[in-house]
């Protein structure tokens, strides 16, 4: 089986680098909300707002800067949303007001999903056929350790030095993202070939690429309905001191790194028949919580964190093939709209997770975290019968 070479590795890491900046300003928040919350006088649920917000702006501005930028060398592009990416940073750094802040996060977040769509083209062209499933873990590994340290550590320097801290320190993840991408990414011509508005209609009216970007948005909500509220739920009904939660973050990444990986190598051939048994093993992980955040917390964080995210590698590779299959030319588009798909289910599932927190109990995001999931894999499953009836992988 060809391997991964030397020179794509290297540029594979440099892009994880970026996706580790990027992860961190994402999901931070989570470990700050409380902190955020009370510096800005609002109630934890509008502070909860400043992810699904920032979900939803990734949602709905990536595939239209997609589309607007398909002509531009894709290396370029990368540049130029790095330094859009840290200037949100420096903005959220400054913010002394709740508006301020989300608007900047409405800044990162566009700059966010435009990158992680094409970065993720950009590392399946680098490797033969086999291994894009694998090299896009990679790439997403950054995000994975993101909640590894990034989060954590971005906690505890918000719970030290303050929230804003945490930005600016970001934002210096930032540049050295930007300077690795400078340096290992090899020189990209812009691309010839036009993104048409027939291209646009032929992939949004694809069924099949519906159902797919459909069962990444369940999938990706069932996770987010649980882990926008864990720090409060850790607190609250688990009993965990702020001190600590740190730790408990530190575990949840360590599990969210080794599911990236595995999730990476079992849906290198056919993505969606590795993604049927990843949603599985979700949906299971996430109804075990209603037992184990009570009483043994720690426990708890391995197999929640090493589901959540299994699934990445897996739906952003089959979105990828399935786009080449079908709508050859759009390809680039069909990523984008998946990040979209991430952060529609992510805004979803962290708005049903704020209905839980305020009409119900805080384990209630459990359950309804793992409806979401059941959805996806019902979808996994239609999507490998319907790959097999029309012979497409």
């Amino acid at each position: 089986m060809t391997s991964i070479q030397p020179k794509s590795l290297i540029a594979l890491i440099s892009l994880a680098i970026s996706a580790f900046a990027i992860g961190t300003t994402e999901f931070v928040i989570v470990g700050l909300l409380q902190t955020v919350a009370s510096d800005l006088s609002i109630p934890v649920t509008k502070a909860g707002t400043l992810i699904s917000g920032y979900a939803a702006a990734i949602a709905i501005g990536t595939p239209i800067v997609a589309a607007m930028t398909s002509r531009l060398p894709k290396k370029g592009l990368l540049l130029i949303l790095l330094v859009l990416f840290i200037a949100g940073n420096v903005i959220s750094a400054i913010s002394g007001s709740y508006s301020l802040l989300l608007v900047s996060r409405i800044i990162t977040a566009v700059a966010h999903g435009v990158f992680f769509a094409i970065a993720a083209t950009v590392a399946s062209e680098m490797v033969p056929k086999n291994r894009q499933a694998q090299a896009i873990s990679i790439m997403f590994t950054g995000l994975t350790v993101a909640t590894i340290l990034g989060v954590p550590f971005g906690t505890l320097i918000g719970q030290e030095f303050g929230w804003r801290a945490t930005f600016l320190a970001v934002a210096v993840l930032g540049i050295i993202g930007l300077i690795s991408n400078w340096l290992t990414l090899d020189r990209t011509e812009a691309n010839t070939s036009k993104l048409t508005i027939s291209d646009i209609g032929r992939l949004i009216g694809n069924p099949r690429i519906i159902l797919a970007l459909l069962m990444t948005a369940l999938g990706f909500g069932g996770t987010f309905a649980l882990f926008t509220y864990l720090t409060p739920i850790l607190e609250t009904v688990s009993g965990i001191s702020p001190e600590n939660i740190f730790w408990m973050l530190l575990i949840y990444g360590a599990a969210t790194a080794a599911g990236n990986l595995i999730g990476g190598k079992i849906a290198n051939r056919h993505p969606v028949k590795a993604l049927r048994w990843v949603f599985f093993f979700q949906l299971i992980a996430l109804l075990l919580q209603m037992v184990l955040l009570k009483n043994s917390a720690y426990l708890s964080m391995i197999p929640l964190g090493l589901f959540a995210f299994m699934m990445s590698p897996g739906v952003q590779a089959y979105i990828v093939s399935l786009a080449e299959k079908l709508v050859p030319s759009a390809k680039d588009l069909a990523s984008a709209l998946n990040i979209s798909g991430f952060n529609i289910g992510i805004a979803a599932g962290s708005a049903l997770g704020g209905l839980a927190v305020d009409y119900m109990n805080l384990l209630d995001t459990a359950w309804i975290g793992a409806a979401m999931v059941l959805a996806a894999l019902i979808l996994s499953i239609i999507n490998y019968r319907l790959d097999v009836k029309q012979k497409l992988f």
